[in-house]
């Protein structure tokens, strides 16, 4: 699977960090982030990180057959819609294509202030957590990315690009994540979605160009 750089969880290239595997790549600059963090209190603590094909394909089939809850663009539960297209679009508010996450890079992390995370708490990477006990941390991270003190690392869904809803816990080592993205092939991915067992297939395979441009290219920063 080449469409967008994919490479299988035992590759060379990635390295297991916290119970996590990330490329080895982006460590340093990971270890500086995290130095930086932690002087002015915070731990950064990652959530996820590299996710192979397989998994967000079972994401995406597991949201379409409702047995992962849909969130609305406020982060809230909403109804599974039952036309196809539409159910397309909802599973698209949080969630990536398959075969075109960022999470397939390695370079990509989900990140939260481990030291604000009450004990037994479960992270569900949602506005509400990013405007409540994350806000401290990530007012820190955006400051250290907006003085260019991040350390290669940025945030990639932001307002006004694309249509994917805004992610401050994502964020991605762009020097590295730039080298895979030159891999990506678009008729390499509807190929793959032609052959596979993937829910809304019709909708993705009638849409995949405007699929494209509004949910994969913006993101190629």
């Amino acid at each position: 699977m080449d469409c967008y750089g994919l490479r299988p969880v035992d590759s060379s290239d990635f390295i297991d960090i916290d119970g996590y595997v990330v490329d080895r790549q982006i460590i340093k600059s990971l270890n500086k982030l995290k130095a930086s963090l932690a002087k002015a209190g915070f731990a950064l603590r990652i959530e996820s990180a590299y996710r192979p094909f397989e998994r967000q394909l079972s994401i995406w089939n597991r949201k379409a057959g409702g047995e992962l809850k849909l969130l609305n663009a406020e982060g809230l539960p909403m109804e599974r819609p039952q036309d196809e297209e539409q159910l397309m679009y909802a599973i698209l508010t949080w969630s990536a294509l398959p075969g075109a996450s960022r999470h397939h890079l390695g370079t990509d992390i989900d990140v939260v202030d481990g030291n604000a995370c009450p004990e037994g708490y479960e992270v569900e990477l949602t506005p509400a957590e990013c405007d409540g006990m994350f806000r401290p941390f990530h007012e820190k991270l955006s400051e250290l990315i907006g003085v260019a003190e991040s350390f290669g690392f940025d945030r990639v869904f932001v307002p006004g690009r694309g249509k994917i809803q805004p992610e401050k816990w994502h964020i991605a080592h762009l020097p590295t994540s730039r080298k895979y993205l030159e891999n990506f092939s678009l008729s390499e991915l509807r190929a793959l979605y032609e052959k596979i067992d993937i829910a809304c297939k019709s909708a993705l395979l009638d849409n995949l160009e405007s699929l494209a441009r509004d949910y994969i290219y913006p993101y190629f920063v």
